[in-house]
């Protein structure tokens, strides 16, 4: 007599084992009529020991796999790997190896087949029947038969849908190959490794699912939702932009393999487009000794101004207020553009930036006007003092006036009355966002001297310079 295994009651594995087999065939026997001949020869087939003595004959006809040939080109014909992720090395980028022990194995081969690779999914117990059996528990064993000289044989079966194949590695004129430089003289063919990459079946079955409930969930519905109607939302909205489906197997997804059969032969691409170049206004003004000789001019709308100016002046105007109202409006564009270039650096960098030695060469009145926190930074006492001081803000408006006068004088008769209109406009603009409310700003945040150009000490300011 054949040696049985020992259980009082049947494993959890075994009840999953016949609930599958009855399921299918329910399913088959709802398509026939009560009274249709072929009902008998369904039952006899689904008979728990013959359908799985057909399973187990049948599992040779399909392997399971993590990295796949077909989907690379469905005609294809070589060699399929199964390496569980947690095997593989681990490297920063991600690939299948992020999956570790929770992954999903893929099946290819006989489409006739692929219902026995999900008898070897069914769970029981945290497990897969798979996996069950690969450690040999008992309860497995127990599921497939009481005899344990069969239960082994139908194990070791099922198992080898696994193993690599009998058959030494190969690849074929319709699957992708390349030739990969292992050594230093790329003119030495025996230096060249070829490759044959596959396709990341498992991982691509992963991701399919996370960015489906990403899509399609409720928990990102809510998000999007929230967005849309611009409320406050604890959770996460996640988006995809430019994201491509590609189709594998055309109307016969099954062709491909198991999970491809599973998602519709839906395949996510997510965007790989190369970034939309968009040239940054801000620079540094590194060995420079000023930034308004390229870092300034250099800016767009400095650029289309000074090209507008140019023109206009070029009409040769009529001395009258309208003419200096368009000169004083076109110089007002000029402070605006240099009020936001210079938040940019109080913004963006931090304090100190100016004392790299790449900045040396830059005049110190401009580092007063550009790296004012730097006056906050221990064993700064003396940058700080010139801060206070308040002198810098009318040096930086004759740097400024100094700098369009040379824009404009090699085409046009630029004098010393212009030269002061340009520094008084400079120094003037109190505007909501404009030069003096711009230090008056960074004054109260430095606890400085009130003491700031405006209006009223412009023109005492105008008036020393005049009798100058």
């Amino acid at each position: 007599m054949a040696e049985t295994i020992e259980d009082s009651e049947p494993a959890s594995f075994r009840a999953a084992i016949n609930q599958f087999i009855d399921g299918r065939l329910q399913a088959k026997l709802a398509k026939l009529a009560e009274n249709d001949p072929k009902r008998t020869e369904l039952l006899a087939q689904h008979q728990r020991d013959t359908w799985l003595e057909d399973a187990v004959r049948r599992v040779r006809q399909i392997q399971a796999v993590t990295h796949s040939l077909k989907p690379i080109h469905p005609d294809a014909r070589g060699t399929n790997l199964y390496v569980p992720p947690a095997q593989l090395p681990h490297l920063d980028e991600i690939g299948s190896h992020a999956l570790g022990d929770v992954f999903e194995s893929d099946v290819v081969g006989n489409a006739a087949a692929l219902d026995v690779h999900k008898l070897l999914k069914l769970q029981a117990n945290g497990q897969t029947l798979l996996q069950a059996l690969s450690l040999q528990l008992k309860d497995a064993m127990a599921g497939l038969s009481d005899d344990a000289e069969q239960a082994q044989s139908w194990r070791d079966a099922l198992v080898g849908l696994t193993a690599p194949r009998d058959e030494a590695p190969s690849s074929h004129e319709r699957a992708k190959q390349l030739y990969w430089l292992n050594g230093d003289d790329a003119a030495d063919d025996d230096q060249y490794h070829l490759l044959a990459p596959l396709y990341a079946t498992s991982l691509a079955h992963a991701v399919h699912r996370e960015l489906q409930e990403h899509r399609y969930g409720d928990a990102n519905k809510e998000a999007r939702q929230a967005r849309r109607d611009g409320k406050l939302h604890d959770g996460t909205f996640h988006n995809y932009p430019d994201l491509a489906v590609q189709k594998l197997g055309g109307t016969k997804p099954q062709n491909i393999s198991q999970l491809n059969s599973e998602r519709d032969g839906i395949n996510y691409l997510l965007s790989s487009l190369p970034p939309t170049w968009k040239a940054s206004e801000f620079r540094l003004p590194a060995h420079a000794a000023s930034v308004f000789d390229r870092l300034f001019s250099g800016r767009i709308e400095v650029h289309r101004t000074l090209r507008k100016f140019s023109t206009f002046l070029a009409t040769n105007p009529p001395e009258a207020m309208d003419t200096r109202d368009r000169v004083d409006a076109f110089v007002e564009r000029l402070i605006d553009e240099a009020t936001i270039m210079a938040g940019g650096f109080h913004n963006v960098l931090p304090g100190g930036w100016s004392l790299d030695e790449r900045y040396n060469d830059l005049a110190m009145e401009e580092k007063l006007w550009l790296d004012p926190l730097r006056a906050e930074l221990p064993n700064e006492a003396e940058f700080a003092r010139e801060w206070l001081w308040m002198d810098w803000p009318a040096a930086i408006g004759k740097r400024f006036a100094q700098w369009l006068n040379a824009r404009l004088e090699n085409r046009f008769a630029v004098g010393d009355a212009e030269h002061r209109q340009w520094k008084k406009l400079l120094l003037v603009d109190e505007s909501k966002d404009g030069w003096a409310q711009q230090l008056d700003r960074l004054r109260q945040s430095l606890d400085g001297t009130t003491h700031i150009p405006t209006r009223k000490t412009h023109v005492e300011l105008m008036a020393q310079e005049a009798g100058a």
